[in-house]
């Protein structure tokens, strides 16, 4: 109990909270860190996965490549990155590393939810003269949203979660914490950080879950 209550006590602490080392500047690093990231993630995963989908062919390779990348540990790929040219561009490495961690969950979700449309309602929009363009958007990805934006909301948690390894090759973020308090040999700060970065992550959950239950019953699946 000592040592949650001194990071109970470190967190408290006015002056951790003000400063370009405080609290707050750090948690807007991550939180700036975690969105550049997902929306860069989306703008790749989710149009190949709606096309695919749509079309019904190399979805399944696709996915299957995609998910490849779970088995790559992410810390892995930011060593290999910083000694490639990427290495130069400051944030460069862990943008590229949290993207292609966050590119799988995006991916999958999507194009199973486009492949789980049932295929009666999208052969009568068919039949009504719909062409492909409009029946992807005004049937398939209206009635796949819930899992589309499932696969939003689980690579938005895992971002904050993974977004700590940016502290390592000296980026931004909750993880400059946490590194902060194994150079300093102090435990309380270290337990701080990974605190800040749990809540943060809880927060981001609830964003997500509050969204959904305040969307239109189509975007959640009718529930």
């Amino acid at each position: 109990m000592t040592t949650l209550s001194d990071s109970w006590r470190w967190l408290t602490d006015p002056a951790h909270w003000s400063g370009d080392d405080g609290i707050a500047h750090r948690l807007v690093q991550h939180l700036v860190l975690t969105v550049v990231c997902l929306a860069v993630s989306c703008l790749i995963a989710l149009p190949v996965a709606l096309v695919l989908g749509h079309l019904g062919r190399g979805g399944a390779l696709a996915v299957n490549l995609a998910n490849v990348g779970r088995a790559v540990p992410t810390f892995a790929v930011l060593v290999l990155l910083l000694l490639t040219p990427v290495g130069r561009w400051g944030e460069g490495p862990t943008v590229v590393a949290l993207v292609l961690f966050a590119v799988p969950p995006l991916l999958t979700n999507a194009y199973v939810g486009i492949r789980e449309v049932d295929r009666s309602v999208v052969r009568a929009a068919r039949g009504m003269g719909m062409t492909g363009r409009h029946t992807l958007f005004h049937v398939e990805l209206p009635l796949s949203l819930p899992l589309v934006l499932n696969g939003v909301r689980i690579a938005a948690v895992q971002l904050v979660a993974t977004a700590t390894l940016a502290a390592l090759p000296g980026g931004g973020g909750l993880g400059r914490i946490i590194t902060a308090g194994f150079n300093l040999a102090s435990t309380p700060q270290v337990v701080a950080g990974a605190l800040l970065v749990a809540v943060f992550a809880l927060v981001v959950e609830g964003v997500f879950e509050i969204t959904e239950r305040m969307a239109p019953a189509w975007a959640r699946g009718g529930r």
